[in-house]
């Protein structure tokens, strides 16, 4: 695994990123620490997770491993803000410059570190004012308390516009052959500005593994009852017809599906996101190594292009 630098900043991360949504909750303590070990082992450096990720759970055992798993020089932590949970326990999206900074605080605590490499705004909040935010990213990094700053599953116009405020290192997107449509403006802004660009469910929520070609597993997250809604927006007849055109594409490499669908992204992102939630998951993507022809990845680009119209084509 190799380092680049995120976008025209001087950050530099591996080319794929441990993600720990399901840390604390699916994931337990000692299959995070194997994972953890194993990805720095084989070079991986950015760890990302999220102040609402099993409500802090994964903040949390993060934390626990920073002394005992890995040295926290070793490792670019990504972690997100703008997400309140009220009493019931019901999360609001919320980037205003309160949320945000506490937010941060509360990660830091459970992390246990006094900085993040790079803080992320997690989704786009209507009620608050760009400016607002932008002025939050601002005390962060100026505070200490984030080296770099970013956010995650903003559109283009608001990331361009951010940008115009302060300085943006980094935009974060779900992408994969199954969900493209970044392509359309937030990848064009991005590289227009230097920004990086960092691909959260680079397997397509796990779909693109192959596992659900012809049934759920019983240990899948398309299993799991809290899980489902999240693997289910690819659970349709485009998503497999995809998936088929990637596992033939394997069979010709005599790789395995997932090795081709993450050779596929890793081309196009600074950082590839992946999410296994054992470590025996996280063996077979470390494993990963495919030469992924251009006449191939072509091919793949062509079946799963996003529709695109006026006024971006």
């Amino acid at each position: 695994m190799h380092e680049s630098s995120l976008g025209t900043s001087g950050l530099r991360v591996s080319t794929l990123g441990l993600g720990t949504m399901t840390w604390g909750r699916d994931t337990d303590g000692d299959d995070a620490h194997t994972m953890l070990t194993d990805f720095v082992d084989a070079g991986g450096t950015v760890l990302d997770t999220a102040a609402g990720y099993a409500d802090g759970a994964s903040e949390e055992l993060i934390g626990q491993m920073l002394s005992s798993a890995v040295a926290r020089e070793d490792v670019v932590i990504v972690t997100k803000a703008g997400v309140r949970t009220w009493r019931s326990k019901r999360a609001q999206i919320d980037a205003s410059r309160g949320t945000i900074l506490t937010n941060l605080d509360s990660s830091l605590a459970r992390l246990g570190t006094d900085h993040v490499d790079l803080l992320l705004v997690q989704a786009p909040d209507p009620g608050t004012p760009l400016e607002e935010t932008a002025n939050a990213l601002e005390i962060a990094v100026s505070s200490g308390r984030a080296r770099y700053v970013g956010l995650s599953n903003y559109p283009g116009w608001q990331l361009a516009t951010l940008a115009s405020l302060t300085k943006i290192t980094a935009t974060q997107v779900e992408y994969s052959l199954l969900e493209r449509g970044a392509e359309r403006e937030v990848f064009p802004a991005a590289k227009a500005l230097g920004i990086g660009t960092l691909a959260w469910s680079a397997l397509g929520r796990g779909v693109l593994t192959g596992k659900y070609r012809h049934s759920s597993p019983a240990d899948s997250r398309a299993a799991s009852a809290h899980l489902r809604s999240f693997v289910e927006p690819h659970m349709n007849e485009r998503a497999f017809r995809i998936v088929e055109s990637v596992a033939r594409a394997a069979d010709g490499l005599e790789a395995a599906p997932l090795d081709v669908a993450l050779a596929w992204v890793t081309e196009r992102v600074d950082c590839a996101i992946v999410g296994p939630r054992t470590p025996a998951q996280l063996r077979s993507i470390l494993e990963a190594n495919v030469d992924l022809p251009d006449v191939v990845g072509n091919a793949l680009a062509e079946v799963s292009a996003p529709p695109i119209g006026y006024p971006e084509r």
